[in-house]
């Protein structure tokens, strides 16, 4: 699993600057909570869609677009017609996906797609503050650091049989402390070790660092931000009331 969230060298059709990904993940964030119309959320859906198909992963887009196809429809055809405690399974399944999921998998796309030195000097060019910039480069590790330890206490909470066995799970709470517990302990010692490890690689010093990774806008760049900004442009003139709803 961890390697699920890990960002590699590998080679991608698509090759997008850091600056353009979180220019489209903030659109789309923006966008998917509010209450769009249904053509609006076109640009929610294949942004993400086809920057992971052409980042070599086919099979996280497919599943995202199939659910957020299913979330959509049941938002459209059940929620309407359906009463007490379905209704409001629907609802929060429904919202989840259609609302949290194009977020969700654009920040995945950029996780795993990022290099800390290439988000890095993609902020020094844009001459944004360390004091930003440091912590945001330390959640490209954060992340997978937290998924791998998620997998340790797993396999520690299996060898000594709890969840496994019946008498476990009759007492969820205590299930739940045996995972919560060491899970957030973990991840204040987790966040304190990437800090130090990112000073200690002299991040924070106030002399302009140099770099040999390639940045910069290229035509896929260009067609990503125009798509986003067309978004942006509709929604804003959706909210002022520029545009009638079809």
């Amino acid at each position: 699993m961890s390697e699920f969230f890990k960002s590699t060298t590998e080679k991608y059709f698509l090759k997008l600057d850091p600056r353009t990904k979180i220019f489209a993940l903030v659109v789309i964030n923006l966008l998917a909570f509010s209450l769009v119309p249904l053509y609006i959320t076109i640009f929610l859906i294949f942004i993400p869609f086809f920057c992971l198909l052409l980042s070599n992963k086919e099979k996280i887009a497919f599943i995202f677009i199939l659910l957020f196809f299913i979330a959509k429809l049941i938002e459209i055809y059940l929620i309407p017609v359906t009463h007490g405690l379905i209704n409001g399974l629907l609802i929060m399944f429904s919202s989840v996906i259609v609302r949290m999921g194009p977020g969700i998998i654009m920040g995945y796309y950029v996780l795993t797609t990022t290099k800390v030195s290439e988000f890095m000097a993609s902020m020094n060019r844009m001459k944004i503050p360390e004091s930003i910039s440091i912590p945001i480069s330390v959640l490209f590790r954060y992340f997978p650091t937290i998924i791998e330890e998620i997998r340790a206490i797993k396999d520690a909470m299996k060898m000594r049989r709890i969840g496994s066995d019946l008498k476990s799970l009759l007492n969820p709470l205590r299930l739940l402390e045996y995972i919560f517990v060491p899970l957030l302990i973990n991840a204040v010692k987790t966040g304190e070790e990437l800090s130090a490890a990112s000073l200690t690689r002299g991040l924070s010093n106030p002399i302009s660092r140099t770099n040999i990774c390639q940045i910069g806008f290229g035509i896929s760049d260009f067609l990503i931000l125009i798509v986003s900004i067309i978004g942006l442009i509709i929604f804003v003139l959706y909210i002022i009331g520029g545009i009638s709803i079809a």
